[in-house]
């Protein structure tokens, strides 16, 4: 509505001379677009024919008042929108005015009219929602912007998380994708339990990182082929602690569920993992859920220091070892994952994306 003569008004008044009059008044001042009803129980209808700019309503009328009308139009208008409202009446008592605007009417024009006041008013009115339609659509464009740029800082975030995990692993896995799969099957399973959309993105992202710790790991044990000797696994071990104490203290709540995942997910069922011996529900379930996605990825895949297995030969330890090393509720669904083909489906699809 830049030009205010195109403003759509809309007369409500039972009074046919006064409706007249005032569309006398409206065209010879060049309005365009005037819209009027008798019947105020028609202005329900009216409103969502015209979206009008501006109400010019008479308060005393049979079947609904003005102030009954004024109620129906702001029930109708959109939260934060403004639709002045110029209430039409012989009744300028202070008590009638008072009730008016508690009611929400932005102005009053009494009768008998007066040619230039009834055009002063109108313009005032349709100034000010001009006005507020530029503020709302700057709200708006602002709202945009910040929509935008919290999304890039979001994905920015989502990619040094990608690129930390990687970076994890890179020693011992040279394309980096043991991350990305963990957190893939992470989600999946966390998907099957109830989690949200948005918690199982932040699972995934979280899950890349469980194994930062193994920065601090010499390569001489983190590469050697066979079985560590007591005190080399006892160093291996430590990377759930060095993997937490980078992660916990981060005020960004995905590195601190990162850090809780990166110290337990060695945890076991039946208490015998480390580094804090935790058992059964004392484990955080994000943990139990990393742990299970680990261990098939793990076997599942070659690296420096022992064979791929195959995914019916680990599909078999994993069973075995529910109630031991894995939450037996998670296991029963990790299988029911793989028997639907969910794991393998999973898995092909980000092989396909890298």
């Amino acid at each position: 509505m830049e030009d205010i003569k195109q403003a759509r008004m809309i007369i409500v008044d039972d009074q046919e001379y006064n409706v007249q009059l005032l569309e006398r008044i409206l065209r010879r001042a060049e309005f365009k677009h005037i819209y009027s009803i008798m019947d105020p129980l028609q202005m329900s209808t009216m409103l969502k024919e015209v979206d009008p700019d501006i109400v010019l309503l008479d308060m005393h009328m049979p079947g609904m008042d003005g102030l009954q009308v004024l109620q129906l139009i702001r029930e109708q208008s959109e939260e934060g929108s403004y639709l002045p409202v110029l209430m039409l009446t012989a009744d300028v008592t202070p008590a009638m005015k008072q009730q008016g605007l508690q009611a929400g009417v932005n102005d009053f024009l009494t009768k008998p009219y007066d040619r230039t006041e009834v055009i002063l008013r109108i313009n005032n009115l349709l100034k000010t929602r001009q006005l507020h339609i530029q503020l709302q659509q700057h709200k708006n464009t602002l709202e945009d912007k910040v929509r935008a740029r919290t999304e890039e800082l979001r994905r920015a975030k989502l990619e040094i998380l990608q690129l930390l995990g990687r970076a994890s692993e890179y020693r011992d896995d040279l394309t980096g994708s043991h991350t990305l799969r963990v957190g893939r099957l992470a989600g999946l399973i966390a998907s099957r339990i109830g989690y949200t959309e948005m918690q199982v993105e932040n699972l995934r992202m979280a899950a890349a990182l469980h194994d930062i710790g193994k920065i601090g790991i010499p390569d001489h044990i983190l590469l050697k082929p066979g079985r560590y000797e007591p005190y080399e696994f006892d160093q291996m071990k430590a990377h759930t602690l060095i993997g937490s104490s980078i992660l916990a203290a981060s005020s960004f709540s995905l590195l601190r569920l990162a850090g809780i995942i990166a110290r337990s997910h060695h945890e076991k069922w039946d208490g015998s993992g480390y580094p804090d011996g935790l058992q059964g529900e004392q484990i955080p379930v994000e943990a139990r859920i990393v742990a299970l996605a680990d261990f098939y990825d793990a076997l599942t895949h070659e690296r420096p220091y022992k064979k791929a297995w195959s995914a019916e030969e680990t599909i078999a330890e994993i069973k075995r070892q529910s109630g031991l090393h894995f939450d037996p509720a998670l296991v029963e669904v990790f299988i029911q994952l793989h028997q639907e083909g969910e794991i393998t489906e999973g898995m092909k699809s980000l092989e396909e994306a890298l």
